[in-house]
């Protein structure tokens, strides 16, 4: 199972992976205990929009994994876990390098793992935002998570 790479090689490992290269998405850490990741997209010509902003489904697919990997980590392949919905709100073009930072506190992984303890669905939602260089927000993105114990790994 690729989560179990050292975050080091597992962040080589998201940045050679085609869709986050193709977009111009780097993954720029992981934290070494895995409660944050940082990503960042650069603009290329294959990403960019009309108007020279970056095009809104990289922005979006920047923030796609990482709360899920952040679980899955956490939790382990006990559990069924994906991102089940997503929205997404532009606030501004997205120009220059734009970035994102992911982190679930141990006290909120436990708080999941406690609610799906006996095989109950469970749906957290977390948002992220998007800021350009400047600190200034782009995007805000609503993710919801979907987390079960697998069936026969219930204690």
């Amino acid at each position: 199972m690729p989560l179990r790479l050292p975050p080091r090689l597992f962040r080589l490992a998201m940045n050679w992976w085609p869709p986050f290269r193709g977009a111009g998405i780097r993954v720029r850490s992981i934290a070494p205990d895995w409660h944050a990741v940082e990503v960042e997209l650069r603009p290329r010509a294959m990403n960019r929009n009309p108007h020279g902003a970056h095009f809104g489904g990289s922005l979006f697919a920047m923030t796609d994994p990482f709360y899920a990997l952040i679980l899955q980590r956490h939790l382990g392949p006990d559990y069924r876990i994906w991102d089940q919905w997503s929205s997404i709100e532009f606030l501004k073009p997205g120009e220059g390098i734009v970035s994102a930072r992911f982190e679930l506190a141990p006290q909120e992984i436990e708080r999941v793992r406690l609610a799906a303890a006996g095989g109950a669905k469970v749906l957290p939602e977390y948002v992220v935002e998007v800021r350009d260089r400047h600190g200034a927000l782009v995007a805000r993105v609503q993710k919801r998570v979907y987390v079960r114990l697998r069936r026969g790994a219930q204690t």
